[in-house]
């Protein structure tokens, strides 16, 4: 299978949605009758007429979680094409998201950092394109607005601001403009939502909105042991991924290298922020699939022992199928 994407053929855009069924189809039969989805924080509820919360049947729920994943991965596969990170055109990326984005059963729901990943990669957009911007002010504004958008969908997506910096410092010369301009940004969406407190007399609520950011880091997770198995595959493919980077990484492109550095900054952001929501979930790692997927997507695409990564893709999988039909 991974042979067959290593090549950009559009044809393997119907491979992926085939994929993608075969990989949420039996979720469909465990999953409760019904879904809660709630699609923006509370302190963001005022600028919403409408409901924020809404109950979907468990098919209709996976289905269109499906659907905004097949589009989330394309677009990513296109983000990674364009800005040639992995040197020659493939659809690895976009399998590769489509495969992490199932790990886990709570991945497979509609959810609001599912939302968020695709603001993240609109971000990515903007952030590569640092490397060529002569003046990064405008982009780093457009960037503010991003992650304060997404922090009214998810607040710990509040984070993402460290890779607007860690982009600069990456790409950039030290312009303090361009870091007081992200900051202008994301004050300018929080300054009208300042407004509609004000004006809903709440305005002072509206501290309480920063609270959850001062909760403690914990000092352990719990999480189902055996979420941990399915992990194993993926923490052999990581370690896989260093090695294989390793030999060729400084061999590629300067932008390429900067890039690949800004992606694992990105990636330890969205592990480590997950504290910030009490009632933690499983989901808050979708933000972590993105990266990943780029990273692994580099190691198969220069992989050379076919019949190694072969096996071990199909280890991946068959070990997402089970644990999804097996809830233990």
């Amino acid at each position: 299978m991974i042979n067959v994407f290593r090549t950009y053929n559009p044809l393997n855009i119907l491979w992926l949605a085939v994929l993608l069924f075969v990989m949420r189809i039996g979720y469909v039969y465990s999953a409760s009758a019904a879904i809660t989805f709630t699609f923006i924080e509370p302190f963001a509820r005022l600028w919403t007429s409408g409901a924020y919360t809404y109950v979907l049947s468990a098919p209709l729920n996976i289905f269109l979680a499906g659907v905004l994943v097949f589009v989330q991965a394309l677009a990513l596969n296109r983000l990674v094409n364009q800005y040639s990170l992995l040197s020659k055109p493939s659809y690895l990326p976009a399998l590769l998201y489509i495969t992490l984005s199932g790990l886990f059963t709570p991945f497979l729901v509609l959810s609001a950092p599912l939302l968020c990943n695709f603001l993240l990669i609109a971000m990515l957009h903007k952030l590569f394109s640092l490397y060529k911007a002569d003046d990064a002010k405008s982009a780093a504004y457009d960037l503010g607005i991003i992650v304060a958008i997404g922090s009214l969908i998810y607040l710990p997506f509040i984070y993402m601001f460290l890779a607007i910096w860690a982009a600069l410092i990456i790409f950039k010369p030290f312009n303090w403009r361009e870091w007081v301009s992200g900051i202008m940004g994301y004050i300018t969406i929080f300054f009208f939502l300042a407004v509609f407190y004000y004006l809903k007399g709440n305005l002072a609520a509206f501290y309480t909105i920063w609270m959850p950011l001062a909760t403690k880091f914990p000092s352990r997770v719990n999480i189902n042991n055996y979420n941990y198995l399915v992990l194993i595959p993926v923490i052999i493919i990581a370690i896989l991924c260093i090695f294989k980077i390793r030999q060729i990484f400084f061999r590629s492109y300067v932008q390429v290298r900067k890039s690949f550095q800004l992606l694992f900054m990105v990636f330890l952001i969205a592990a480590l922020s997950f504290y910030v929501k009490a009632d933690f979930s499983l989901t808050h790692f979708l933000l972590c699939v993105i990266p990943a997927a780029i990273y692994f997507a580099y190691y198969f695409l220069y992989a050379s022992a076919r019949w190694f990564y072969e096996s071990l893709f199909f280890l991946l999988l068959i070990s997402i199928v089970y644990f999804q039909f097996n809830t233990f």
